[in-house]
């Protein structure tokens, strides 16, 4: 799996680097702000790993986190059939502002593109080329939208037809409980809700409102060829009842993340990342449902500007069919 993701960014990342111009500053390690992009899944208010680091009063962070996922899954047995098979592009407009030297607020706000797209080709020569298995990917039509699921001969969930438009709102806080600035140590108090903004028949929302808090922390752990940052993030996240799959729908989802970055130059990091969430559904014998989901987010960042970064990372579905094959995220902040 390393290897796979490594080589779609360690060239990009690079690439970029070469482009700059030399840098007086050093970057911070920032975990990835993924999240299981999965149809059933990313409608809901599973947040991200969050900072463990506070902003300086006053001072403000506006990005924009570009996701593209590509989905294949089939899967039945005697009472259930699922098939996922689709793209989508998720594009996260996010703002957060400090208001005193603990305390920062954000919102973040989602434009969704839900299609048949373009990778299927792609990912199937790259499968072929060096040796991993199609997962019956090379079988199916290319291209195709089709999210379906059926339980006792009913079919409970269907979306076949390409749509875009805004998903769920999310508003954020962020307390800082204890900060060490000078050794990147910190452990901070996560607070999130996620509001029914989108429209939940085109799977851009769950159709509920869900509050999710947890607690993300980091530290210094070395200087070997450069300065490496351990960090972790653990929580629990409450759902209403929502639109999709109701009764099969849990109300309590337990996450996690933990990663380890490396700066070797002032302007380049490199990180891995592993988040994992416990399964949103029961009643349910499909992996694609039921089972707990670990994805791995291999990339890093490009110092773009003193007060601008740029992260790349490409993710991958540890627990196959529990989060999509391959996510492609592109995140690009700046500091006012």
């Amino acid at each position: 799996m390393t290897r796979r993701t490594t080589s779609f960014t360690l060239p990009i990342l690079l690439l970029a680097l070469l482009a700059l111009p030399a840098a007086a500053f050093s970057l911070e390690t920032v975990p990835f702000d993924s999240t299981n992009q999965s149809p059933l899944v990313a409608i809901f208010g599973l947040p991200g790993p969050g900072n463990f680091l506070p902003l300086a009063s006053g001072r403000t962070e506006i990005g924009l986190n570009v996701g593209l996922s590509s989905n294949y899954t089939v899967n039945d047995n005697a009472r259930e059939a699922i098939i996922l098979d689709g793209e989508t592009t998720r594009f996260t407009l996010t703002a957060r502002h400090a208001l005193s030297p603990r305390l920062d607020v954000g919102v973040k706000i989602p434009y969704l593109i839900q299609g048949g797209g373009f990778l299927d080709a792609f990912i199937e020569s790259y499968h072929s080329t060096f040796g991993f298995p199609q997962g019956g990917r090379d079988q199916a039509p290319h291209n195709r939208l089709l999210y379906r699921y059926r339980k006792d001969g009913v079919v409970r969930m269907l979306m076949d037809s390409s749509n875009s438009g805004l998903g769920d709102l999310r508003l954020t806080a962020a307390y800082q409980l204890y900060e060490e600035r000078e050794n990147s140590r910190g452990l901070s108090l996560n607070l999130g809700l996620k509001l029914p903004t989108g429209d939940s028949d085109a799977l851009r929302g769950s159709g509920g409102t869900d509050v999710s808090l947890g607690l993300t922390g980091g530290t210094d752990i070395g200087e070997a060829a450069g300065k490496w940052t351990a960090y972790g993030a653990a929580g629990a996240l409450y759902l209403t009842k929502g639109d999709i799959l109701p009764d099969q729908q849990k109300n309590w989802v337990g996450y996690g993340t933990l990663g380890v970055g490396w700066v070797p130059l002032p302007r380049l990091a490199f990180k891995i990342q592993a988040d994992a969430h416990t399964s949103f559904y029961g009643d349910s014998d499909l992996k694609e449902l039921a089972d707990s989901s670990v994805q791995l987010i291999v990339g890093g960042a490009v110092g773009l500007g003193k007060e601008t970064t740029l992260d790349i990372g490409v993710g991958e579905d540890l627990v196959v069919a529990a989060s999509p094959d391959v996510v492609f995220y592109l995140n690009l902040r700046q500091n006012f």
